[in-house]
């Protein structure tokens, strides 16, 4: 065997090998639910395998490829790489595929996709060509989450204390030094010593007046930031503990969303959607 034809076998030989590698899976509805098509070949025309215009989300096994909403890979394309696709619709690819190739997974692109999450999260997707069935469901509880605490600040008139009150018995005294000097100077005997004691009296009551005059007899108020807080409840679930019944077996599962009065589980009684 001459070398261009072992180089030729060697060249399919890979090619082939790569192909075999290569795998997508489309799903029917978004979070890899319902239907699905898996190939590693490429599909010209997904109208003959009765897939068309139905991809809502994707998991990439193995390689790149290019989708498109064409058939014969025309139209506007994609390439995507290797991970899992949630949701088609922020691509604008929701429900338009009509065709998919593999790609060169070393190459790069100027359409390729958004980086997809690293591996499929939603572990109750069907698998490919998996049969499911139905399964009575006998009970469902919402479980919600914690109460959340809400804080916030909000400026607040304090009032100040009176710290003037000193001032005032200053006044106090002076009024009834000056009082008291003022009425010694009235009459004579008991008369000048009643009026001493009246001027006293009469200044105390003058100066501390005075005193709160001109103090305004108030402390003032000034302007703080308060925190005040409230507690929230919260009556969104988290998610519904769900129990039901296959083939006399209880099992319990906890789904996003609630469930109808049956779910789809596989031959193990394992939830798919």
């Amino acid at each position: 065997m001459n070398k261009s034809i072992k180089i030729a076998l060697a060249l399919t030989t890979l090619t082939l090998t790569s192909q075999a590698m290569a795998q997508i899976t489309l799903y029917e509805h978004d979070g890899w639910r319902g239907r699905a098509y898996t190939t590693n070949q490429p599909v010209r025309d997904f109208s003959r395998v009765g897939f068309n215009d139905r991809a809502s989300s994707v998991v990439v096994d193995r390689g790149q490829w290019e989708v498109c909403d064409d058939v014969r890979f025309r139209g506007n394309c994609m390439v995507l790489r290797r991970g899992s696709y949630e949701s088609l619709s922020g691509m604008g690819m929701n429900d338009r595929i009509s065709s998919v190739r593999q790609v060169n997974r070393r190459d790069r692109y100027d359409n390729e996709a958004p980086a997809p999450l690293p591996e499929p999260t939603y572990e109750y997707r069907r698998r490919p060509n998996e049969p499911v069935y139905q399964a009575q469901v006998t009970s469902v509880r919402a479980v919600v989450g914690q109460s959340e605490q809400r804080c916030w600040v909000e400026r607040q008139q304090v009032a100040e204390p009176n710290r003037n009150n000193n001032n005032n018995v200053g006044g106090a005294i002076a009024g009834a030094l000056i009082g008291g000097v003022l009425g010694h100077q009235v009459g004579g005997g008991t008369g000048r010593d009643l009026a001493t004691a009246g001027g006293a009296v009469a200044g105390a009551a003058i100066g501390s007046n005075a005193g709160n005059n001109n103090n305004n007899n108030t402390g003032g108020s000034y302007a703080r930031d308060v925190q005040r807080c409230e507690t929230i409840p919260n009556n969104t679930p988290e998610y519904w503990d769900v129990t039901y019944n296959y083939r006399g077996v209880v099992h319990r599962v906890q789904m996003s969303s609630a469930p109808g009065p049956t779910i789809a589980v596989n031959r193990n009684g394992d939830p798919r959607q």
